[in-house]
């Protein structure tokens, strides 16, 4: 009888445990970190589809969108420091209500524009550095199977996809690899964009292939963001997988588990 009883506390106390790890578990998804899946190329080379990151939420403090209380602010953000220039950060959509990843690139009462294909801000050409090419097999990506987009295109199934890589150097000193298709597309050239207080500019670094900032929302664009639509900075790479399900195990990329992002 007594060996029943113990049998049954021991069963109760794995079930408490386990009840317990789940709440923190919850808890911790909520309030620190939110895990983000890359659905699409427009972040290459800093971010791969299939690449699995976690968000720090707490990065810029709660905003409308990040927060999981309902005592939060409509508007503004409470606790966290500024966004950073340079900044890979998670944010919501403005008009689709989807999570978008991109970086960071205008802050409040800053100046953009693209010329042939080279970002200026608040009138300065910032630096582009060739760092020779990005290739990738041409194939099916991720779950949604897309093609990736390719400079020497057009590029047969299971052919080379490349791309002209180089390193752009922001003002405050921090770089990042950028990519090129081509100079003269509409996103290359641009008029000059002020960014509102409040509000950010952001681009992706797959330049050719990112619907950002540099598109207004009237055409599914980010345009400027307002701040309260920030959910977190992507930090670190957690675990990649380049197959159409990260249960495929023969598709891991053992080269990206916990990789910073820069």
């Amino acid at each position: 009888m007594a060996s029943k009883e113990k049998s049954g506390e021991s069963i109760a106390d794995w079930g408490k445990t386990i009840a317990w790890a789940l709440v923190i578990a919850g808890l911790f998804r909520t309030l620190l970190f939110q895990p983000f899946w890359i659905p699409s190329e427009s972040m290459k080379d800093t971010l791969l589809i299939g690449d699995f990151v976690f968000v720090n939420k707490m990065a810029y403090g709660y905003s409308k969108y990040s927060c999981p209380f309902s005592m939060c602010p409509i508007t503004g953000r409470i606790l966290g420091s500024e966004p950073q220039r340079g900044d890979v950060v998670v944010f919501r959509h403005p008009v689709n209500g989807s999570d978008f990843i991109k970086r960071l690139i205008g802050l409040p009462g800053d100046t953009i524009q693209m010329k042939n294909g080279v970002l200026w801000l608040n009138g300065q050409e910032v630096p582009q550095v060739p760092d020779g090419q990005f290739e990738e097999i041409y194939e099916p990506q991720g779950p949604m199977g897309n093609l990736p987009r390719c400079e020497n295109g057009p590029v047969g199934q299971g052919g080379i996809c490349t791309r002209s890589r180089f390193v752009e150097t922001l003002p405050e000193g921090r770089s990042h690899h950028v990519l090129n298709i081509d100079s003269n597309g509409y996103g290359d050239n641009t008029d000059v964009f002020t960014v509102p207080p409040g509000h950010y500019f952001f681009m992706g670094d797959n330049r050719d292939n990112s619907t950002d900032s540099r598109y207004s929302q009237a055409v599914g664009g980010v345009g400027m963001l307002p701040a309260e639509y920030l959910i977190g900075r992507a930090d670190r790479i957690i675990f990649s997988s380049a197959g159409r399900s990260m249960l495929f195990f023969w598709t891991w990329r053992s080269d990206r588990y916990f990789k910073a992002i820069e």
